[in-house]
């Protein structure tokens, strides 16, 4: 009989998002490889009206479909209360062996009604940061997960919240990303929002948390670089003068919205480019969490060399070896064009790094048989 897994995501009212439902896509692919049932559990916000929940469901499972998940999804309350009569996929017991959660704000009795639970920590440092100030408080699990290479231990720049965090990779499944080739001329892209009201109060002070900061010291990187550069950004409609400040430092800018959402179109793009250029949230620097992004290893997995900002010391990510890390304007460039010049290896050890750290079956395995002791 098979392991029964329900896996919380939060994916439902965002339906443009192909990147983000992509984060949960590759952990429900990974359980599935090992021949778990998978749920896909939904919460739903309260107040919702019913006609437009059952809208979001259909929306949402067409999305899963393609990837044999549509059955699989579940509904229930965010409040932990029982959702309204005729709302489409509600339930009230999955018979599951582990809730996999890898959102913050499923309600203590939503949690208590599995037999095990995990959490998965996916902001490394700043969850931390949240529940030790009392910014967020979240149920009680049976086993705490992070992917974050520093939390939790000695040396860490940020509070453990009183819990003990085990590490684990992020995953991507290999099967549905497989290497592809790209043209020559392709650019090194991203995938991003770009301006968000978030900050961090922290020991080394109050600061703004977004990409738009993070790549502010690199605006002049293309004037560095013979390789082309673009972003797909999440940008509003008075946002404008930002995409036209881009574009007059080099960068090719496109509305993620029109290339990225789908979990189709988002797969499309990564494959398209000649690999990744991205910067981090000023977070993920200094909090040196070790933070790698679960869209860096689409672009691994598609034989894509990655270029992204220093996050900390790693024992599994390389600084110049299909996945480079940069600390600054001048190490930026000179990664791309290192990247660019020995291409052909680059993209082989992009894919061998995924195979031998991000494998969302072995991954996946490494969970549950922690989560299921």
């Amino acid at each position: 009989m098979s392991t029964v897994i329900c896996l919380a995501a939060n994916t439902l009212e965002y339906p443009e998002g192909g990147g983000h439902l992509w984060v949960y896509l590759n952990w429900a692919l990974g359980l599935r490889a090992l021949g778990c049932r998978v749920i896909w559990l939904e919460a739903v916000a309260s107040g919702t009206p019913i006609p437009e929940v059952n809208r979001l469901a259909v929306s949402l499972k067409a999305r899963l479909e393609r990837y044999g998940l549509a059955d699989n999804l579940a509904l229930r309350a965010a409040s932990g209360g029982p959702l309204e009569p005729g709302t489409s996929g509600a339930i009230t017991d999955t018979g599951a062996d582990l809730l996999l959660s890898l959102r913050y704000d499923l309600h203590p009795e939503v949690v208590s009604r599995f037999r095990r639970s995990a959490l998965i920590d996916i902001d490394p440092g700043l969850l931390q940061i949240w529940l030790a100030g009392g910014k967020i408080d979240i149920a009680q699990y049976d086993i705490y997960f992070t992917i974050g290479e520093t939390v939790g231990r000695p040396g860490a720049r940020f509070p453990d919240a009183g819990r003990q965090w085990q590490y684990t990779p992020p995953c991507v499944a290999l099967t549905a990303w497989q290497p592809c080739p790209s043209l020559p001329q392709a650019p090194f892209s991203t995938i991003s929002h770009w301006y968000e009201d978030e900050w961090v109060e922290g020991a080394d002070g109050h600061y703004r948390n977004d990409k738009r900061s993070g790549f502010e010291p690199y605006l002049d990187l293309p004037r560095h670089t013979a390789q082309p550069l673009e972003l797909a950004l999440c940008l509003a409609d008075d946002e404008q003068d930002e995409r036209r400040m881009l574009e007059d430092h080099g960068w090719c800018v496109r509305h993620a919205y029109s290339v990225t959402s789908s979990p189709g179109d988002y797969q499309r793009y990564i494959q398209e480019a000649r690999g990744e250029f991205s910067c981090v949230k000023p977070s993920c620097v200094r909090l040196a969490n070790a933070w790698v992004s679960d869209r860096s290893l689409c672009y691994l997995a598609s034989g894509k060399p990655v270029v992204c900002e220093h996050t900390g010391p790693s024992r599994i990510l390389p600084d110049a070896d299909g996945f480079f890390r940069f600390r600054n304007l001048d190490e930026a460039a000179r990664c791309l064009e290192a990247a660019a010049a020995d291409y052909e290896r680059h993209s082989r050890q992009a894919r061998a790094l995924a195979e031998e750290f991000f494998d969302a079956r072995r991954v996946a395995k490494r969970v549950l048989e922690r989560a299921l002791a």
